[in-house]
């Protein structure tokens, strides 16, 4: 059974920067195929992808994150990171990681974001304010 838990939420100036993570157990290596994302959901809104990396390593984001957020994975780690910088009061949300280990999803096929993803963690609240 794969279990996920975001850490390292937290509040943080207009133009900062924050790293938070996603450790991932039951994630098992020999598993060639899969999909991992983050995900956010600010209060009233509805929730939004915000990019994924592929078994390969390949990532995709969503416009408004494009050169300010990065998504790493570390296989022997079992985490999921994402690196934001240049902050800005809309980036407030809950953060969500997300995992497909289906198979379902692969490299250069982890879509659509909003159908795929069948595990999720609990969340970590980011907050961006002066």
């Amino acid at each position: 059974q794969v279990q996920l838990a975001e850490s390292g939420g937290g509040s943080v100036q207009p133009g900062g920067s924050l790293t938070i993570s996603c450790g991932i157990t039951g994630w098992r290596t020999t598993w060639r195929k899969y999909c991992l994302g983050w995900f956010r959901q600010a209060p009233g809104k509805e929730r939004e992808g915000i990019g994924i990396v592929d078994s390969d390593g390949s990532t995709a984001y969503v416009d408004s994150v494009k050169g300010r957020f990065t998504i790493t994975k570390d296989n022997e780690k079992k985490t999921l990171t994402l690196q934001m910088t240049r902050l800005k009061p809309e980036d407030t949300a809950m953060y969500y990681c997300a995992a497909d280990f289906t198979g379902e999803g692969g490299p250069g096929n982890c879509g659509p974001w909003d159908d795929l993803f069948g595990d999720w963690g609990q969340g970590t609240q980011v907050a961006v304010s002066a």
